[in-house]
């Protein structure tokens, strides 16, 4: 029979198992403990600028939590599309080709146009560019009835917008039967009807000249 191993072997091992387990332990200790003061060196560092906070900032009420969104904001207010549609299609078939305008042309080469009470001055200065043009509508190679709605609406977002000065290109006539300018004389009645324009004239050489007229617009009648 084979004797036992020697107990010295035995509790050797024990000695040695029971020191790793202590070891353990202490590293467990100390990651607890390390861990625990970064707890409260954050704490510490957090109430310290809450109340740096409140010293800059005074008193202040918080908000009650609420994971909902707002829905008092104020709404924007409706956009009258199809009353615009309306007063759009009312102004277009009160526009005629027909009035008689001649007597409100001014007698120059341009055949330039001002409303009463509105100074010769306008004019002269119209021809010579003193107000910026800040937008334009093409018609070439529109029909009658096509260019008539585009010039409407045209003269509508551009009062809407505050605009003073605008310029309407209609075209020399070089492609009309007889190279006549025709849409030039239904543009001159059309912008003599629309209350938004006070005067217009025809543009200067670098503006399109004979081919384009420069209208004022009334400040006033803006959002009408």
């Amino acid at each position: 029979m084979r004797s036992p191993p020697p107990r010295s072997r035995r509790s050797g091992g024990s000695l040695q198992d029971l020191g790793r387990l202590r070891d353990a332990l202490a590293e467990q200790q100390r990651a607890r403990a390390e861990r625990e003061a970064r707890e409260r060196a954050g704490r510490a560092a957090a109430q310290a600028a809450r109340r740096l906070f409140a010293h800059a900032v005074g008193d202040v009420t918080p908000l009650p939590p609420s994971d909902r969104a707002d829905l008092g904001l104020p709404r924007p207010e409706p956009w009258p599309r199809q009353r615009e549609a309306d007063e759009r299609a009312a102004l277009q078939q009160a526009w005629s080709d027909e009035v008689d305008i001649e007597s409100l042309l001014l007698t120059d080469d341009g055949l330039s146009f001002r409303r009463p009470g509105v100074g010769p001055d306008v004019v002269t200065r119209l021809r010579r560019g003193h107000w910026s043009i800040q937008g334009e509508i093409d018609l070439h190679g529109l029909r009658r009835e096509e260019a008539r709605a585009a010039l409407l609406g045209f003269l509508g977002e551009a009062s809407r917008r505050g605009q003073r000065c605008v310029r309407v290109v209609h075209g020399k006539g070089h492609g009309s039967p007889g190279k006549r300018p025709v849409l030039k004389t239904k543009v001159q009645r059309w912008l003599a009807q629309c209350a938004e324009v006070i005067a217009f004239a025809q543009a200067s050489g670098p503006q399109g000249g004979a081919g384009a007229l420069i209208a004022l617009l009334d400040r006033n009648a803006r959002g009408n």
